[in-house]
Parts: structure tokens; C-alpha cells; sequence
């Protein structure tokens, strides 16, 4: 049967599980929007599309789905630019969507036209850089290929976002819809020999060490391997330190829990790596800046070193490993349970004793001044409120990397990617859109005005959201480090805040400005968490300063 290319483009989405997307339409992608309307996709209007790529990215974070995301030609891609580096860079996969200019009038001057042709935006250099795969797609003879190629990269262990650009009178085209037939649009999964020699040699290496850690990072959760993680822990009783976006790989509750890893956090992993440990095992993560100390050599100088990863990129990629394993991270856990289960009299199956020296909180806040005893007092209360089913986009990272305990039933989503100011409301927004967990975006003042548009977003779709935004009224890195680095010569980080009470009005949502632990009691006695919209206004000392230097 003929059907037009817009029809076939929402088919091939519904196919590939896609059952949200959000964007914003324009002239030269309406074709697509129309057949939309028939679909069982549901279609979300952003307020910008930069917004709607961070939802796309936050929907496939909270559901472990594929990102979609939908914009007309010219500016409406090039907005996109921001949220789609940040899906790259996290490795997400995500589906973009884009109109285009008739291909007729390619190289003519046509109104938003990005063909490349004739001086116009070459839409396809712009994102080359942030894409797995884009494609402009001037003819329908090869369509079967472009969408095959798409589903490859999506579908993929180390996948990213993929963009595909529609001329608008290439949408309208007639097309058999035999073509879905031939395309991929399920993953394929092979499963990990549990007996193989990586294997062994893996229970081999672990046998032969004294006090062996883990270091577990966004992989894990990415796999679905948390249960596998604390149950192979506390088999042998190894502790794990996690990656920030690794927290609640298994729960910082937990006694063997040796907290957050990296520059950025207080916890006493460090020094146990440094001091104690003989092997690490890194499972699913990258060990990148934050958390190897900016590499530092002292972490892993004479240590056995393990690393199993999905994604070949990762392998030894800042260091020399003694086994490396690509492999889905479940798969090789469960494997390394089934060798101590099934041989319960071998001597391989010895119990660690962590020699693992825990401070108290108190003692740990080397990092911060008592000053910031307020947003450490709000995380506890967080943190005991809900201990499980909640869900929290935090851009700010520093303060919940060390206050916040994330339990195993909890999800916490760092803004890392390319750690980007905007990010958390309209990523807890996607994320809504799949997961109906209670929802928190953490944030400060200064990102929350590059994306509190959003949040009428959430009013029009009845999506509760709770907003946590610190106010210090500054750019609290930048004070910092012009405070640390450069004298207190103080440029361009400080601004006057609008009343926040009176735009939470505005948008018909609720506020609650919290100064003090009075204000803190009220907020977590009063508040309708899990069924409206509230915004946090927690107040903060902008002169107030982690003492930890980012070199930057």
C-alpha cells in the first residue's frame, strides 16, 4: 500500500517503541505533525525546542526507551544544538526529526533552508559533531538504508542521537509501505557465556586479592544490574564506591556503600582506594574527570585493575586494565554469582573484610562550611521522606554528591553530558512522561532562568514537578573560582532575581521559600509532593563557598 513518506517516518517511530515526542512544529515539518495526529504517539509542545531535546533525554533516562524529538527547519534545529550535545555526550539515544526546505529550492534562498547549498546553514556539518548518525533525505530510493542505519545506532550498546532531516516536499511523497517490513526495529541480545574464559579469569584475579573495591558507575544502572550489584557485594563483602551518575548503583545506606567518588565529594572512597585496596573493579565506569581526581595516578598506581564495559569506546581508555571485558554488566554479574552458588566448597568463595573506616557526617564537611548546614539538612530530610520511588534531575550535583544518600529504589540523574545550565526541569518533565514517580529538579537560580519557561509545559500537561532552586543570587562556580583564582575580582557572575513568589503565581503553581529549618519543617509537613506543582526557593549565602578547587 502507498502512503506518504510523513506517514511511513511515524510508522517506523511506532515500531521502535517510541510512544512520546516532543517539540515544536513549524511549516516544513507539518506533513509529519499530521500524520502524528492519527497516531498512538502522543505529541508534547516544548516552549523551545532546546527544552524539548532535554526532555527527549530525560524521558529516555527515566525509561530506558528512545528520546524523540520534533522541529521544523532552520532555527527550530538549530535550537536543538545544546540539548542534543548533552544526549551525545551521555550517550543516549535519541530520535530527531527535522523539516527542511522543498528540495526544489535548494540553493535558492529558501526561508530557513539548511540544505548546505548556495550559502544556506549546512545542517548537516552543524551536527556532525553531536550525532551518531544525520542524514538530509532528498530522495525516497534509499530511505530503506537511511532508516536501517538509524535503527543500528539506536538499538546499539554505545548508542547516541541520530537526526533525520525531511525536505518538506519529500514528506508528501508516495512511498510503499512494504519498507517497514524491511527494516530493523527490535534489539538483538546475546546473551554472555557464564562459563567463559573472561569469566574465569575474572574469578581468578578477584580469588587472588586481599581488600578488593568496585567501582560502579552509570552502566550498571543503564543495565538494569543494581539488584546484581549489592547481591555479589555482600556475597563476598566487597564494598563499592560509585561514578556520580553511578549513585544508588547500590544503596549509599548501605554499610558497604564507600559513597561518591570524585572531586567533588567528601566521601572517604578515595582514601580507601589510595590507602587499601589491591584490585579495582571498575564496572560501567569511565573513570573521567570528576571522578578519578582529574587522573590521578596515586588512585590506581600498583593496583590489579578490572574493567567490564557495553561499550568497546570505554575499554582502557585512560587506563591499562589486567582484564577487560566488553559485556553487558548483568550478565557477567550474574555469571559471577552463579560460580559461588553453584560452588559453595571452593576456596575462591572467601570473605573480604573491608578494612573500611566511615566517618561520621559531621567530620566529612571538609568540603563545605557550616553555612551550608540548611541544604544539608533539606537532602536528610529528603532523603528520609522518600526512601524510594522518587526520581531527581539534579544540575546542581555538588551538594546532593555528598548529602543526598541515594537508595537502590531511587533514581538520581546528575546533569552531566555536557553539563549544561537549563537542563533538570525540562529533563523531570520528559522523564514524567514515562516514569509517574514523584519528581524533583534540582537546581540554582541562574540555570532556572535559562529554562523556567518550561514549567508551563507541565501546567498545560498536568505533570506534578517539585523545583528546588538555591538562591544565591550568582553564578555560584563562577564566584567561586573568581574567589579561589583570581582575587575576589568578581565579573559578570552576580544578578538581581525576580520575585519568585510572584512568577510561581503566575504560572498558577505553588511557592515556598525556605530560610530556615522552621521553614524546612513546614515544607515537608505541608507540601503536596506528588500531585502539584511546587517551586523551592532554598536560600543561600553566595559568599558561602565549597572548599574544593576545580582548577578551572
Amino acid at each position: 500500500m502507498k502512503i506518504q513518506v510523513s506517514e511511513l517516518i511515524v510508522k517506523y517511530m511506532e515500531r521502535l517503541g517510541i510512544d512520546t515526542i516532543f517539540g515544536m512544529p513549524g511549516a516544513h515539518i507539518l506533513p509529519v505533525y499530521d500524520s502524528l495526529y492519527d497516531s498512538s504517539i502522543q505529541s508534547i509542545l516544548a516552549k523551545h525546542e532546546q527544552g524539548a531535546a532535554f526532555m527527549a533525554g530525560g524521558y529516555n533516562r527515566a525509561s530506558g526507551r528512545i528520546g524523540a524529538c520534533i522541529t521544523t527547519a532552520g532555527p527550530g534545529a538549530t535550537n536543538l544544538v545544546t540539548g542534543i550535545a548533552n544526549a551525545y555526550a551521555d550517550k543516549q539515544p535519541v530520535l530527531i526529526i527535522t523539516g527542511e526546505a522543498p528540495t526544489y529550492i535548494f540553493g535558492k534562498g529558501g526561508l530557513q533552508e539548511s540544505s548546505g547549498e548556495g550559502g544556506s546553514i549546512d545542517q548537516s556539518a552543524l551536527f556532525k559533531g553531536i550525532t551518531r548518525y544525520n542524514k538530509v533525505i532528498e530522495r525516497t530510493d534509499y530511505l530503506e538504508n537511511v532508516l536501517n542505519q538509524a535503527s543500528k545506532i539506536l538499538l546499539s550498546d554505545s548508542a547516541g542521537p541520530v537526526l533525520l532531516s525531511f525536505p518538506y516536499n519529500i514528506q508528501k511523497e508516495l512511498v510503499d509501505d512494504s519498507i517497514l517490513d524491511n527494516i530493523t526495529t527490535e534489539k538483538h541480545i546475546c546473551s554472555l557465556n557464564h562459563d567463559s574464559q573472561p569469566v574465569n579469569n575474572v574469578i581468578d584475579l578477584i580469588q587472588q586479592a586481599q581488600q578488593p573495591v568496585i567501582v560502579a558507575g552509570y552502566g550498571c544502572i543503564k543495565a538494569g544490574a543494581q539488584a546484581k550489584l549489592t547481591e555479589y557485594s555482600e556475597l563476598l563483602n566487597i564494598p563499592v564506591t560509585s561514578s556520580l551518575k553511578g549513585k544508588g548503583a547500590i544503596s549509599e545506606q548501605s554499610p558497604l556503600s564507600l559513597g561518591s567518588l570524585g572531586v567533588t565529594s567528601y566521601s572517604h572512597a578515595y582514601k580507601y582506594i589510595k590507602e587499601t585496596a589491591d584490585l579495582v573493579i571498575f564496572l560501567g565506569a569511565s573513570f573521567n574527570e570528576r571522578t578519578s581526581y582529574l587522573w590521578d595516578q596515586k588512585l590506581l598506581n600498583g593496583k590489579k585493575i578490572i574493567q567490564v564495559d557495553s561499550d568497546y569506546s570505554q575499554l582502557e581508555k585512560v587506563f591499562k586494565t589486567d582484564i577487560a571485558i566488553q559485556g553487558d554488566i548483568k550478565e557477567v554479574l550474574t555469571a559471577l554469582i552463579n560460580n559461588i552458588k553453584n560452588n559453595p566448597a571452593s576456596s575462591s568463595q572467601k570473605q573480604y573484610s573491608p578494612i573500611v573506616e566511615k566517618d561520621n557526617r559531621e567530620s566529612n564537611c571538609a568540603i563545605f562550611k557550616s553555612t551550608f548546614s540548611l541544604v544539608e539538612n533539606f537532602f536528610l530530610r529528603l532523603e528520609d521522606h522518600f526512601p524510594e520511588d522518587i526520581t531527581v534531575f539534579d544540575d546542581n550535583i555538588i551538594f546532593a554528591q555528598n548529602f543526598f544518600n541515594v537508595a537502590s529504589n531511587n533514581r538520581y540523574y546528575p546533569n552531566s553530558g555536557v553539563s549544561s545550565l537549563g537542563h533538570a526541569i525540562p529533563a523531570a518533565i520528559g522523564a514524567q512522561f514515562s516514569n509517574k514517580q514523584i519528581t524533583f529538579a534540582v537546581l540554582g537560580d541562574g540555570g532556572f532562568q535559562m529554562c523556567c519557561m518550561e514549567i508551563m509545559t507541565a501546567v498545560n500537561y498536568n505533570i506534578p514537578l517539585n523545583i528546588v532552586m538555591f538562591n544565591n543570587s550568582t553564578m555560584g562556580l563562577i564566584r567561586k573560582n573568581q574567589h579561589q583564582q583570581y582575587q575576589d575580582r568578581f565579573l559578570n557572575c552576580d544578578f538581581i532575581n525576580p520575585d519568585y513568589q510572584a512568577l510561581a503565581q503566575s504560572f498558577g503553581i505553588n511557592h515556598q521559600r525556605v530560610e530556615n529549618e522552621d521553614d524546612l519543617n513546614r515544607l515537608f509537613s505541608s507540601t503536596d509532593f506528588s500531585r502539584s506543582i511546587n517551586l523551592i526557593e532554598l536560600m543561600i549565602d553566595k559568599d558561602a563557598f565549597p572548599n574544593y578547587s576545580s582548577r578551572r
